[in-house]
């Protein structure tokens, strides 16, 4: 008989690793979802943020909205193939497992100065990247530019690489894939 693991959020096992990312998103629709890294655990689901936690982005709500679904669906997606609990986000505060939450710093932090139309295209973008490159974006941007108001350098780049770069709708196929139509 197999024990399931017991999971928070998005994947998060305390267990296994404190380290994890924690949405937070208030009843008050005026205020900005704001992520947080967090390298402790508080008992239990609802987590207290502390003054080490580091505060990655706030995002405007409406910019939220358009990708916390796409957001929920690749990691639920995910989960579902490792036969762990699904997630979802909800009001007051959501963790998210450490490589789901740099997955997903990429595109926040890809869509936070851009204008809302483009938005579309920077989650076909970020989708259109493997889990590991995003991991490698994330340390790249985190390194140099993963405070708050450090709006430059590979920050700029994640935008202009996300949402300045059109793809076709019909995604490429790996030559893994290729090979495998013939």
């Amino acid at each position: 008989m197999s024990v399931r693991e017991i999971t928070y959020g998005f994947g998060v096992n305390p267990q296994q690793n404190a380290n994890h990312f924690y949405v937070v998103s208030l009843v008050d629709k005026e205020q900005p979802v704001q992520v947080f890294e967090r390298f402790q655990w508080t008992d239990g689901e609802e987590q207290k943020l502390e003054k080490a936690d580091q505060l990655r982005i706030e995002i405007s709500r409406y910019k939220w909205s358009k990708v916390s679904a796409d957001l929920t669906a690749e990691f639920n997606a995910r989960l579902k193939k490792d036969r762990l609990k699904v997630g979802r986000f909800v009001t007051g505060g959501t963790p998210v497992e450490k490589l789901f939450g740099k997955e997903m710093m990429v595109l926040l932090w890809g869509i936070e100065d851009c204008d809302p139309s483009v938005i579309p295209t920077a989650i076909r973008n970020w989708k259109g990247l493997m889990p590991e490159e995003r991991w490698w974006l994330y340390t790249m941007t985190n390194a140099s530019t993963g405070q708050l108001n450090d709006k430059r350098g590979w920050r700029i780049a994640l935008r202009y690489a996300l949402c300045e770069n059109p793809i076709r709708e019909n995604p490429q196929l790996s030559l893994l894939e290729m090979f495998e139509e013939e």
